[in-house]
């Protein structure tokens, strides 16, 4: 689960060591990694745009990178200064906010309403070991499970929670459980035996599947009706078939999973099913346009105590890497602001000598 970042929202890196004498570049710091579970996908706050869907065991992205490391004197060394007072501070690292959303991976998904017998059903196929009681609203977190068929096939399998009138829009944790459903490629819907109406059940699942995502309402179903170990259920079971098979339903399954009647039929149903269906590509595969400034790019604007203020990614960063002691340092960023363009800029914008000039974390006098 994502739970450990629920109580820790901050990440930094370690910074790099600095360098030595005789031209010894100093060591670069370790990466930080954060471990997060498969189906993990990151999206980038501010644009809403998907940096990565993480949808296998060890798979890696990179969200920030830790800025180079500064250039020591000896690179800026020339035939008359050999030794000269200048050098670069290390490049600040970037910073992102993001956030994460975790859509477990399974082969097939179980829906239902609440007490149809899902994590029963989920513990009778598989090691998983569900919250059961007799009760609605027992399961409040999906569960995986992994059922075995013969040989070498298994079918992973998601017990998603049940899902009640209005969960498209988050009612009953509505979306928190059907942005589950959308990994899965097959879902066998349990209908409880016990309903006072399991078709109407059957209408409101499928309607809240397509009304929070049309893919869902459209995904291959198995549809099982459950409880059948119990003699009441078995009875009404003909009459319920032919309603299912009147309302488009061609192939619904009497099943129970305490008895385990018919549940492996209903496995082999479920794979079937998955052969049939083709993988859908991972989110990270489905591209995303935004316009992304250029980092010579600068602005102006004008402060509250009459200063100027520079805004810009590559202005902002040689602030940063500027030794501020050392004056060979200050006239090369004086270089780069003439290079820029901001020189002149801020002429135009009226500044004065005396001006406060704002960049980044820096505040600096004008002077012609």
């Amino acid at each position: 689960t994502l739970f450990p970042f629920q109580h820790q929202r901050y990440f930094k890196a370690d910074d790099g060591k600095a360098g030595g004498g005789s031209n010894k570049t100093g060591k670069s710091a370790d990466d930080l990694v954060l471990k997060v579970p498969p189906g993990t996908i990151i999206y980038d706050e501010n644009t809403g745009g998907v940096v990565g869907d993480l949808v296998e065991d060890g798979q890696q992205l990179v969200v920030c990178k830790g800025g180079r490391g500064g250039r020591g004197n000896a690179r800026f060394a020339t035939s008359r200064n050999q030794a000269p007072r200048i050098g670069e501070r290390g490049e600040p690292g970037e910073e992102r906010l993001i956030r994460m959303e975790l859509k477990l991976i399974a082969d097939v998904g179980i829906v239902g309403v609440p007490n149809a017998g899902k994590s029963t059903l989920l513990s009778a196929v598989s090691n998983a070991q569900p919250k059961i009681a007799d009760y609605p609203f027992t399961t409040l977190q999906p569960n995986l499970g992994v059922a075995r068929l013969d040989g070498d096939n298994t079918l992973v399998l998601a017990d998603i929670p049940g899902l009640i009138e209005g969960a498209h829009q988050g009612i009953g944790l509505g979306h928190d459980f059907l942005r589950h459903v959308q990994r899965t490629r097959v879902l066998i819907h349990l209908l409880d035996g016990l309903s006072e109406d399991p078709l109407a059940d059957y209408a409101q699942i499928n309607t809240e599947l397509a009304l929070f995502d049309e893919d869902l309402g459209n995904k291959p179903q198995v549809v099982a009706f459950n409880k059948a170990d119990l003699p009441f259920v078995k009875e009404l079971w003909p009459e319920y078939e032919q309603q299912f098979k009147r309302h488009g339903i061609p192939s619904p399954m009497l099943i129970s999973a305490v008895s385990g009647e018919n549940v492996r039929k209903l496995l082999y149903e479920a794979a079937r099913l998955l052969a049939e269906t083709p993988e859908p590509p991972p989110v990270a595969e489905m591209p995303v346009y935004r316009h992304e400034s250029a980092p010579e790019e600068f602005e102006i604007s004008r402060e509250d105590d009459g200063g100027y203020r520079v805004s810009g990614e590559a202005i902002e960063r040689a602030a940063a890497m500027t030794y501020w002691e050392y004056d060979q340092s200050v006239r090369r960023f004086q270089r780069i602001l003439e290079a820029l363009g901001i020189d002149q800029a801020l002429r135009d914008a009226g500044v004065s000598p005396g001006d406060p000039v704002y960049i980044g974390d820096y505040a600096l006098e004008w002077e012609d």
